[in-house]
């Protein structure tokens, strides 16, 4: 199949370098994350599972969105002294990832939340059920996702 021809939902272009998936020819997935049924993952998202990931059931995960369970940081700063950082991170049943946010390595997101665009939700940051996660870095508004349900 050449480059130019239809791919299917699994399969990108030799070229394109990504290893294929069940979710989008133009995610990245790293590790082995837990992911559960009826996830749809939008196109350029990186989903980093080698410090243990899952995400539940129905979630959205929007365009551009990244999900990381490692940090390189204290390795880099440290001349390569210490070693990469790993934390695992959850994202409960039912939430909404929106485009660009970024859920960095340790987030306890809780059910029927939604983190908003272009969040930047901190290291080891907590959100109960039904929370809206927005700005950055994000702040959590309890209860504040409840109104999509109702």
């Amino acid at each position: 199949m050449s480059d130019t021809t239809a791919q299917d939902e699994t399969r990108s272009p030799e070229w394109h370098g990504l290893p294929a998936n069940r979710f989008n020819p133009h995610a990245w997935i790293v590790g082995t994350p837990e992911i559960g049924d009826d996830v749809w993952i939008g196109a350029f998202t990186v989903i980093d599972g080698s410090g243990g990931l899952v995400i539940g059931h129905g979630c959205d995960i929007s365009a551009g969105a990244q999900i990381y369970t490692h940090s390189t940081v204290e390795r880099c700063v440290s001349d390569r002294a210490r070693d990469i950082q790993r934390a695992s991170t959850r994202i409960g049943r039912n939430v909404h990832i929106g485009a660009n946010a970024v859920v960095l390595m340790g987030a306890d997101i809780g059910d029927h939340s939604v983190v908003a665009a272009g969040a930047v939700v901190t290291e080891h940051t907590v959100a109960p059920p039904y929370s809206v996660l927005r700005g950055v870095p994000a702040r959590v508004f309890e209860d504040a996702a409840r109104r999509f349900a109702d």
